[in-house]
């Protein structure tokens, strides 16, 4: 990364937990994306999408927790996450969550003819997503595309695969933090630019999941909507009041 961009990462962050959130709006990060997408020298720059989940699951992982810490960026995929930052005084503008910054990234690489090498989710949900990319955005190159079931026994063909084609971006839509685990563990081998985890985004892109409509969005409540569309999530989202206490409570301390 170029040192005009390191300092751009470097500066404006607050921590949540030991977890250190960039304070960049989702456009001011965009761009800084773009610097280094458009940059000549290669190397891995990972882009982390958090949530309170993620944030609590690192407080009882230190290898997780150490994966943030090493991260090129990390932007608040949640709104707990704001809410946090604003308690402790460190206001964040906002979400910049792993959907909307594909999709405008995919926009500016349709401009400047990046590539992009997809992976995760089912093969055919994955498929439908990179057809329904290569419709929306033409000049957008497709260096590749794999699902995200497979062995590890498939896995050394698939990184020689991503190797080779070099990608300006590796969207991974494995799911947190089984994605950030695996960009982490195969750093050294991923001859992409940036690297970045999606969660279901490509689930959205390929029409088999419905994103919260803008309404949802705009009040900050896109984890209600989609809690009440998939009622199994429950479990999980046990733990955001688990996190708004420690946040509260806890916010000198954070």
């Amino acid at each position: 990364m170029s040192k005009a961009a390191q300092a751009q990462a470097s500066a404006g962050k607050v921590s949540i937990m030991g977890v250190p959130f960039s304070k960049m709006t989702h456009d001011e990060t965009i761009r800084h994306l773009s610097v280094i997408a458009n940059r000549k020298e290669r190397g891995m720059y990972h882009v982390v999408t958090a949530n309170p989940e993620i944030v609590m699951s690192a407080g009882k992982d230190e290898q997780l927790m150490r994966i943030l810490q090493e991260a090129g960026i990390i932007t608040a995929d949640g709104i707990g996450i704001v809410l946090a930052a604003k308690w402790k005084g460190e206001p964040i503008s906002g979400r910049v969550t792993g959907y909307d910054m594909l999709i405008d990234l995919l926009v500016q690489g349709d401009r400047d003819g990046w590539s992009f090498y997809f992976l995760g989710t089912d093969e055919e949900t994955n498929r439908k997503a990179v057809e329904s990319i290569a419709e929306r955005f033409p000049n957008v190159r497709i260096a590749g595309r794999h699902n995200g079931f497979f062995g590890t026994d498939r896995e050394p063909a698939i990184l020689e695969e991503i190797r080779a084609a070099s990608p300006d971006f590796l969207i991974v839509a494995m799911g947190a933090p089984h994605a950030e685990r695996w960009i982490y563990r195969n750093k050294t081998k991923l001859n992409a630019t940036i690297v970045m985890g999606v969660g279901g985004s490509l689930d959205v892109i390929a029409g088999k999941v419905k994103r919260a409509p803008q309404f949802w969005i705009k009040l900050n409540i896109e984890w209600l909507y989609r809690l009440l569309s998939n009622p199994t999530r429950w479990r999980r989202q046990l733990v955001l009041p688990v996190f708004a206490a420690k946040a509260f409570f806890g916010r000198k301390r954070l």
